[in-house]
């Protein structure tokens, strides 16, 4: 019988994440606590850009008030692929929330709904930053992963077979 470690902080392995969400997680582990808040601002840079259709204002996206800067997303679903197209904005001057945007976008997007779902709640403990990020600023990128997963939830049991209109 094989017997895994827990982590440091004492969670399950990230084996059980999906890859491109354990490559993230595991960027973060390999790195000093200086080095992780430069990876942070690293990923903050390369949140994508909001295709054309969002960029005449945040109406058709839901802003997460639990961040301390403003941040919406919004997330557009491809049924039959069975998963959720992932979008973010967030000012340049908030780095701190661009970079948790980032790292959702990064290791999230192309991942079928049931593998979002099963995202562990503790990811941003997972990144090691608890030291590096004040409480309420990770507090947010939790914030975001709850939103996600909430629309998920919502857009499947819209679109559940039997359901009424």
């Amino acid at each position: 019988m094989s017997h895994t470690e827990p982590t440091q902080n004492g969670q399950p392995p990230e084996t059980e994440l999906p890859e491109q969400l354990a490559a993230v997680i595991e960027e973060f582990e390999a790195l000093e606590e200086r080095q992780k808040l430069e990876l942070l601002l690293e990923f903050s840079r390369e949140l994508p850009d909001l295709p054309e259709r969002f960029t005449g204002g945040y109406d058709q996206m839901e802003q997460v008030v639990e961040c301390q800067s403003p941040l919406f997303l919004t997330l557009e679903y491809d049924d039959d692929a069975g998963t959720a197209a992932l979008f973010f904005a967030a000012p340049p001057e908030a780095p701190t929330t661009r970079g948790f945007a980032a790292i959702l976008y990064e290791g999230l997007s192309g991942l079928t709904y049931q593998q979002i779902l099963a995202v562990p709640e503790d990811l941003s403990e997972r990144l090691g930053l608890t030291r590096a990020i004040t409480p309420l600023r990770l507090r947010g990128m939790t914030a975001m992963l709850g939103r996600i997963k909430r629309n998920i939830r919502a857009h499947l049991a819209e679109t559940a077979p039997g359901q009424d209109g």
